[in-house]
């Protein structure tokens, strides 16, 4: 049996609520504007048509509570509070109808991003990567398993150093949990592991190292980061 030449990545995993079992993640797809008022606010408009996508690797995946350092290459780094679907099971090309039934569990999750990275590339039509595919941008709280919660009218918050910057509700969501993950499943194999971030209500804006910040989705576990000292 061959050797490998270094240690393999090691498995990224999410706390589950009352267990101690733990979700491993295999990928993180996010979903962009998916709120109209953070569409405007950013000067675009919502694709009601279909949603659209940007990944982050799991070196971006982060816990809730942890200290993660303010990231190099950006002046200018916006918190996203957003609503993370973790899949239990895979599907491919499945219909709205059968897209909830693949659904493990939700958990209120941070898209930290570099605005200026992403602003520079959207000015030059480049790909997102440097502005969202951020080490320690995907922050997750623990997961809560999907019979013991529903989408709906849940308020999502998020406050930095206590002052709320972010207040919307689940369903001002423009494409459902459900209808992100048919149209998902269109150009992936899913499967069990895989995380969407299913997009951030208006209001994000700039922190700063030593900044708190503070939020969640009614009815999950909250949500917590604190940015240490630039790298």
């Amino acid at each position: 049996m061959a050797e490998l030449l270094f240690p393999a990545p090691e498995v990224r995993t999410v706390p589950v609520e009352g267990t101690e079992a733990l979700y491993p993640v295999h990928r993180i797809f996010c979903v962009g504007r998916n709120y109209a008022a953070h569409a405007a606010e950013m000067g675009a408009e919502v694709d009601r048509e279909a949603p659209f996508y940007f990944t982050k690797s799991l070196s971006a995946l982060a816990l809730s509570g942890q200290v993660q350092p303010y990231p190099p290459g950006t002046s200018d780094y916006h918190h996203e509070v957003e609503l993370a679907v973790a899949l239990g099971a895979g599907g491919f090309r499945v219909s709205v109808d059968e897209a909830g039934a693949m659904v493990f569990g939700y958990a209120a999750a941070l898209d930290m991003t570099r605005r200026d990275l992403q602003a520079r590339a959207k000015d030059k039509r480049r790909p997102w990567d440097l502005g969202k595919d951020v080490e320690g941008s995907a922050v997750l709280a623990p997961l809560t398993r999907a019979d013991d919660f529903a989408p709906g009218t849940q308020r999502i918050h998020l406050a930095v150093n206590g002052e709320t910057r972010q207040d919307g509700r689940l369903d001002e969501m423009v494409h459902s949990v459900p209808e992100i993950i048919a149209d998902l499943s269109l150009y992936y194999h899913l499967r069990a592991g895989d995380v969407i971030l299913t997009g951030t209500p208006a209001g994000v804006g700039s922190v700063t190292p030593g900044d708190r910040l503070t939020g969640g989705v009614e009815g999950l576990q909250p949500i917590s980061l604190t940015l240490g000292p630039a790298l």
